[in-house]
């Protein structure tokens, strides 16, 4: 009889594993090399939301698998990073902080508008997706609104093995990557911030402008008026 227990045991463990009941998935900041551009002339204050930082989503997948991403400190390790390269100054702040005690050009608050993601079960595919809607809140040095912009992003990754929490953890790094590009190749083109340099301030009225690229753009985004651009690139895949 344990003979027979343990010969089928594998087995039974193979089925819950194909069958699947979810997992929890916890992101490391995805690693943004050096891009080779000449960097915005600004010096930036990055203040991290404390929602932003612990950034958690929880879903269950068609009723029955119950997923759980955390970001957490890999959005503020992502853009710490990022804008490193991408600034000649940068200093981080905390929630509590207050902006006042820090000398900077412009401050940048990122925020997470919108998360989701499919796994096979969903897709009818052997692909794991994700989806990221970055919103980047732009102020001078006093404080006054400069620009307001919503970046989309996508990343796909194909299921490897029998750990999905691996391919969907991938999926999410590609995803942050092709923010990370989009960022590089636009930010200043989409936000102006290189006129907020050496403590200019934003002119009263920013004219809003939606910047589209010839990819769709989910229309379940955020359509407020204050929006300084949209963007949907085509993403990034493991292929």
């Amino acid at each position: 009889m344990i003979a027979k227990i343990r010969a089928t045991l594998p087995a039974c463990l193979l089925v819950l594993a194909l069958a699947g009941c979810g997992a929890n998935v916890t992101m490391d900041g995805p690693k943004i090399p050096a891009p080779r551009v000449a960097k915005i002339p600004v010096n930036v204050a990055l203040r991290i939301p404390e929602e932003f930082e612990h950034f958690v989503h929880e879903e269950n997948v068609l009723g029955k698998e119950s997923w759980t991403i955390d970001l957490g400190r890999a959005n503020a390790t992502f853009f710490t990073q990022l804008f490193g390269h991408l600034f000649d100054g940068l200093t981080v702040i905390g929630p509590g902080d207050d902006a006042r005690d820090f000398q900077f050009d412009a401050l940048i608050e990122p925020t997470i508008d919108g998360f989701e993601f499919s796994i096979p079960n969903q897709s009818k595919t052997k692909a794991f997706a994700v989806w990221i809607r970055y919103r980047l809140r732009i102020f001078d040095r006093e404080g006054n609104n400069a620009s307001n912009w919503t970046v989309s992003a996508y990343g796909k990754s194909q299921k490897q093995g029998l750990r999905g929490s691996d391919s969907l953890r991938r999926a999410a790094v590609l995803a942050m990557r092709d923010a990370a590009a989009l960022i590089i190749l636009q930010m200043d083109k989409a936000t102006s911030i290189s006129k907020l340099a050496g403590g200019a301030l934003a002119e009263p009225s920013v004219q809003t402008a939606r910047m589209a690229a010839d990819a769709a753009v989910d229309p379940a985004q955020d359509d407020a008026e204050d929006d300084f651009g949209v963007f949907a690139i085509g993403g990034i895949d493991d292929e």
